[in-house]
């Protein structure tokens, strides 16, 4: 297992390309080309984007046409995906477009890949797929580097030659998967901050413990995913991940993912007593702050130290939508100079 520490550890971004209210979604998707741009100027290793279909909150439904973009508009920067849902894909076709995307941009680029179906019953009607394609996970990955390593039924072209790093977005069976196939596993969630006491993340340490060295990966490679927000004052950094939060909690009584509002018109609509907002409410934004990392420099270094000692990460990928610009450059800004 390779260690780090809080300052030497390598750091990536995801962004999932959340809309925000009163922009439209072409400046979303410029305004992630640029941020990738500035996250190279910073010293990221990596910049991922995401695929969501139909959701109201999120511009980002191609990340392979996205990933083009962004590989075309930096230098060094890997760019990758956070990731392609393969269960809404043929395995060739994803194959295709990461061969591709690697013969134009060599050296450059992750396949991250994640085991989600579309969010609704007309998005899988519309991408040809259902709930159970869920349960052909295994099956597909294995064609899939199949055709990325030219072991296949056919040679995918242009070939791959195992060139692009896979990752699969892992839990449970997800983390045994990639344990087999010799695969590096992206993990976040609550199991991150849930822990009960315990010293170490015992799925994690089962992974290493499985894992086989493979053309991608001879040793096992964690990377922990968390929503993170940085600024001067730890209220600013709240600020920064409330409208997130509240998008967030809102889908359990609205049943989709909205476009992140102004942090101000949030603490408005949690501070009033209209009766609009319940405590119900209240608490599932205090949930999702605290299933994520913010604060001051010297808050998150201590918090991430905490993650990584916890799960002994390989690599931290900073997650996180939010809705003031300024608030986000700043963040990138002291998260490079804590960690990049």
């Amino acid at each position: 297992m390779t260690s780090h520490s809080a300052t030497t550890l390598p750091v990536s971004l995801l962004d999932r390309a959340n809309t925000v209210e009163g922009v439209s979604e072409a400046e979303v998707l410029q305004g992630v080309i640029a941020r990738a741009q500035r996250a190279e100027e910073l010293g990221y290793s990596r910049f991922w984007v995401a695929e969501h279909h139909g959701v109201p909150g999120i511009a980002g439904s191609a990340p392979t046409l996205l990933m083009s973009a962004i590989a075309a508009a930096t230098d060094r920067l890997r760019v990758g995906s956070g990731g392609v849902m393969l269960p809404n894909h043929q395995p060739l076709v994803v194959a295709e477009q990461t061969a591709t995307l690697q013969a134009l941009f060599p050296g450059r680029i992750d396949l991250g890949l994640g085991r989600s179906v579309g969010f609704t019953p007309a998005v899988r009607t519309a991408l040809r797929r259902d709930t159970d394609a869920v349960q052909q996970f295994p099956q597909d990955l294995a064609e899939l580097l199949g055709f990325l390593r030219g072991t296949g039924r056919f040679t995918a072209r242009p070939q791959d030659h195992a060139a692009t790093p896979v990752f699969v977005l892992a839990t449970g069976q997800g983390l045994r998967w990639a344990a087999e196939a010799g695969l590096a596993v992206v993990v976040g969630g609550p199991s991150l901050y849930q822990r009960h006491g315990r010293t170490e993340h015992e799925s994690l340490a089962l992974y290493r413990r499985d894992f086989r060295p493979s053309p991608w990966f001879a040793e096992p490679y964690v990377i922990v995913s968390a929503n993170l927000a940085v600024a001067d004052t730890r209220e600013a950094a709240r600020d920064l991940v409330l409208p997130e939060a509240w998008a967030l909690a809102q889908t359990r009584v609205k049943g989709e993912f909205r476009a992140l509002e102004p942090a101000r018109a949030v603490r408005t609509k949690l501070s009033g007593d209209a009766g609009s907002v319940t405590d119900r409410d209240r608490r599932r934004v205090q949930e999702n702050l605290a299933s994520g990392i913010y604060g001051t420099p010297g808050e998150v270094r201590a918090a991430v130290t905490s993650l990584v000692d916890f799960t002994g990460a390989d690599e931290l990928l900073v997650t996180g939508g939010m809705s003031d610009p300024a608030g986000q450059r700043r963040s990138d800004e002291l998260v490079a100079g804590l960690f990049a």
